[in-house]
């Protein structure tokens, strides 16, 4: 299976900073690199690191206030060889030739690690931000349709052997070998090329997290990997089939994509254990931020309503579509009131938490695994360093005796984690060649 450590200084829990030995900053960058060699000993594929890009109204504490997550990665490229280097950058608020720019240059900096997490921002605040009318959700997805083509275009700028560097010659540069991508569309209008060698990846690899029909459709034509979050093994499965059963609509192969759903280990040494251990956490949450913070998910104000009582019949709204469904589904499969739904936003967001001895969590993840729920986890430690260590110390070692995990790297690039060919650049002599035979 595939594993990425997702990294939230402060925790992925909202309390997660007050427990004992816990950092409580998204800012420390000694405290953040130690976290990505950690998880490059215990053989992550990858660690990863969200990003939005207003202030964190819902007062989470590893979101309120957090570095620019590209620079965060350049430092941890110098301080680690081998795991995957993977960030979020909007394709509603940026621009196809920087950010192809910045994750060509990551990429060039691990030397093969760099990973882009393309979301299209579900936030209307963020318009505020950037002196625009945030788009409404079918128009942010057309847009990140054409500024992932546009992006993939420019890193495919240069041949492979395009920069010979050649001081007897004195040909530095082979301008045969560059392609102008002089693309003009709905949306925008490149001309190219990059001033950047091409990826030693070829292309960084492409995650998505997107779980609505739009999002699912834009993952199975453009993503390697999608994150994505489930209450159940169930839904789980339902997803993946649904996923894997759109991509030979594209040409794409089952295994051409890695499902990696969301999941918080809480570690016991017993599963009573694991569950004192989260309701210690539970019972340190601020309730006065639980409303604000479901609220957000849901895209509808519901501190009006009795916490006591049901969730009420809303409106579908535009912002975070895919996870106020799945909190939807949740409370009405579940009986729960806004109280009980908010603590499990305020524990993970909405995804799947998993309390018990190291055990009793591998034998839920490889349940997962071999049951068609998933390739793998976005594993989501509840505080930082004791939860990532717990899990890197106790379950990942169950994971590789099993035979479900690797015990090396076999390969330098993240693609060679994930077995992924490295892509051929379209534009080269002897790609058109063999366009041409074909």
């Amino acid at each position: 299976m595939h594993l990425g450590m997702f990294l939230q200084g402060a925790g992925h829990h909202v309390a997660g900073w007050r427990y004992p030995g816990a950092d409580s900053g998204s800012e420390n960058v000694p405290h953040l690199v130690r976290q990505a060699v950690t998880a490059e000993r215990a053989k992550f594929d990858m660690v990863f690191l969200a990003d939005g890009l207003t202030s964190g109204e819902d007062g989470h504490p590893s979101q309120i206030a957090r570095l620019e997550p590209l620079q965060v990665l350049a430092t941890f490229a110098t301080a680690t060889s081998r795991i995957g280097l993977a960030a979020t950058v909007s394709t509603t608020y940026g621009e196809p030739f920087h950010l192809a720019r910045a994750f060509a240059s990551l990429d060039h900096l691990s030397k093969g690690r760099a990973a882009w997490n393309a979301v299209t921002t579900s936030y209307t605040s963020t318009g505020e931000n950037f002196g625009i009318k945030h788009p409404v959700h079918a128009d942010r997805y057309a847009i990140a349709e054409e500024f992932i083509d546009v992006v993939r275009g420019l890193w495919d700028s240069w041949d492979d052997d395009a920069f010979p560097r050649d001081k007897t010659s004195g040909v530095f540069a082979d301008r045969t070998k560059r392609h102008v991508l002089d693309h003009k569309g709905e949306y925008f209008s490149v001309k190219g090329p990059l001033n950047t060698s091409r990826p030693p990846q070829g292309h960084p690899i492409v995650v998505q997290s997107g779980s609505s029909d739009a999002g699912q459709r834009l993952a199975a034509r453009t993503a390697d990997v999608v994150f994505t979050a489930h209450q159940s093994l169930e839904s789980a499965q339902g997803f993946y089939r649904e996923l894997k059963g759109r991509l030979s609509a594209f040409g794409r192969a089952p295994e051409s994509l890695a499902i990696m759903p969301g999941f918080l280990p809480v570690l016991g040494g017993t599963e009573k254990e694991a569950r004192d251990k989260l309701a210690l956490l539970d019972g340190w949450t601020d309730q006065s931020k639980v409303v604000p913070m479901l609220s957000d998910r849901l895209g509808h104000d519901i501190s009006g309503y009795d916490l006591d009582g049901p969730l009420p019949e809303l409106p579908v709204s535009e912002q975070m579509q895919s996870r106020a469904k799945l909190l939807t589904d949740a409370a009405r499969r579940d009986n729960l009131t806004l109280r009980q739904l908010a603590q499990i936003v305020a524990t993970g967001r909405g995804h799947y938490v998993m309390c018990g001895s190291p055990e009793q969590i591998a034998d839920r993840m490889e349940q997962w695994f071999t049951e068609g729920g998933a390739d793998g986890f976005n594993v989501m430690p509840l505080y930082f360093p004791g939860g990532l260590d717990d899990f890197a110390n106790g379950v990942i070692p169950i994971l590789q005796r099993r035979g479900l995990f690797r015990t090396e790297y076999e390969g330098a690039t993240l693609r060679d984690h994930f077995g992924f060919p490295r892509p051929p650049n379209p534009n080269s002599a002897a790609a058109r060649r063999g366009g041409a035979r074909a």
